[in-house]
């Protein structure tokens, strides 16, 4: 039966990408108020404009873990339909999902001790979780056994790279990531982070600049500095509902560094609960994070 790829919605793929990879999804909830909120349904995309909608109008929205039972259920059709499986999961510096996975997984190696169960924290966020699921997608197409996939994304997950900024400082500031003073002044004064997710898989700031252009250039700068063969690589492009703003970052990723492919998608909305509308992010291989 070969082996299966598991991850979360959180992962950002589009819907037609997971249907093409052949992937399973944990589907994690997003709350708009008391309304619960499925983030991935299999054969279509959520409504990313009405839920930017409401982000925008500061309605009250939260999220949660994905739940023990929801992930026993993902792994069991798996694996009782005689197959392997691997798990690429949310980072754990963001999220508690990827802990309850794993331990959902060290159960299960019990009940399936014929079967090969392995699991990866990605370390990683949005279409950085995409891009890692996408490498590993690619690998098991060319051959890689269920091992060997596990041993390449175990020793490439830290060259994955993420560089982010945000439109809105209010998003970061409810989430504990910036001062509430810092977020006032910063929109007084238009500045904007520059920030990116570390080693350990946490979401750091590293710059602060004067202006929407500038950061977006900021984030070129930093691919520049780090990147693995451009010219080679797929690069990924996240948004909360601010596509002219990531078609003009594919744009400069493409002349500056004659990057071939870019794909660009939105922000889904559990992470979207968190960064808000306006928020851009570049990922792509490089020598480090």
């Amino acid at each position: 039966m070969g082996y299966t790829i598991v991850t979360d919605s959180s992962c950002n793929l589009s819907s037609k990408q997971i249907d093409d990879y052949g992937l399973e999804i944990i589907s994690l909830k997003y709350f708009a108020g008391d309304k619960a909120f499925e983030s991935y349904i299999k054969g279509s995309d959520p409504d990313f404009k009405a839920f930017y909608d409401m982000a925008r109008k500061k309605e009250p929205l939260s999220t949660t873990l994905a739940s023990p039972e929801l992930c026993e259920q993902v792994f069991e059709r798996v694996l009782s339909s005689g197959s392997d499986l691997i798990y690429i999961g949310f980072s754990s510096g963001l999220s508690g999902t990827y802990q309850v996975a794993h331990t959902m997984l060290e159960d299960l190696k019990e009940k399936y001790p014929e079967r090969k169960i392995y699991d990866v924290d990605s370390l990683a966020a949005s279409l950085g979780q995409g891009l890692l699921v996408h490498y590993a997608v690619n690998k098991k197409n060319e051959g890689a056994t269920i091992e060997e996939l596990y041993d390449w994304l175990m020793e490439n997950r830290l060259k994955l790279c993420h560089w982010f900024t945000v439109d809105d400082l209010f998003y970061l500031k409810r989430g504990g990531r910036v001062s509430g003073t810092a977020a006032v002044m910063g929109t007084v004064l238009s500045i904007k982070p520059v920030m990116h997710v570390d080693d350990n898989g946490k979401l750091i700031p590293k710059a602060k600049v004067i202006g929407r252009k500038r950061a977006i250039e900021a984030m070129v700068e930093k691919m520049k500095e780090t990147a693995i063969n451009p010219a080679e690589q797929t690069v990924f492009i996240s948004h909360g509902d601010c596509v002219e703003d990531a078609e003009l970052l594919a744009d400069l990723v493409k002349k500056e560094l004659n990057v071939k492919e870019v794909f660009i998608h939105y922000i889904e909305p559990v992470i979207g609960c968190h960064s808000g509308p306006g928020t851009l992010a570049l990922f792509f291989m490089g020598t480090r994070r």
